[in-house]
């Protein structure tokens, strides 16, 4: 008899299984989040990394993490939106956090957090700084590129 293989997860199934790793608030946080880049970058390509410490989902313009505009960075006691190129952004309201040589972030705490005027300038801003434009139609797709053997308790609750 042949052997059954099973199907193949796919990409949106794998996303759903990472989220459910963390804490139902967190996991909130993460949907919305995502949600709202997804919103403000239709055409965008999503590329998720399961990392050992966080889960990033980043919105870029090609299927090169150096193009990435945004990521949705998910940590056991919440979320970001991590600028990749945020130094070089005007931040005239003083909303970014992080003092790195290149990337910044605001800390995601709902969806209100994206409907905040200063996040809406910060958003175009790294749209319009784009090394590669993001296309101008389509829909964008959602690729797992890389998945850790190990990684850290998404949980904040103590073992």
């Amino acid at each position: 008899m042949p052997e059954r293989v099973a199907p193949k997860e796919t990409p949106a199934r794998q996303l759903a299984t990472f989220i459910a790793r963390y804490d139902p608030p967190v996991q909130k946080l993460i949907r919305a989040a995502r949600g709202a880049m997804r919103r403000t970058y239709p055409t965008a390509i999503e590329l998720v990394y399961d990392g050992f410490n966080a889960l990033a989902i980043g919105f870029c313009s090609t299927q090169r993490t150096s193009d990435c505009l945004v990521s949705v960075a998910a940590y056991p006691r919440g979320v970001s939106l991590y600028f990749y190129y945020g130094a070089s952004l005007p931040d005239p309201s003083g909303r970014f956090e992080g003092a790195g040589h290149q990337g910044r972030f605001i800390r995601f705490e709902g969806a209100h957090t994206v409907r905040e005027p200063a996040v809406k300038r910060l958003l175009k801003a790294a749209a319009l700084h784009a090394r590669t434009p993001l296309p101008t139609s389509g829909r964008g797709a959602l690729i797992i590129k890389s998945i850790a053997p190990r990684r850290r308790s998404r949980s904040s609750r103590k073992a």
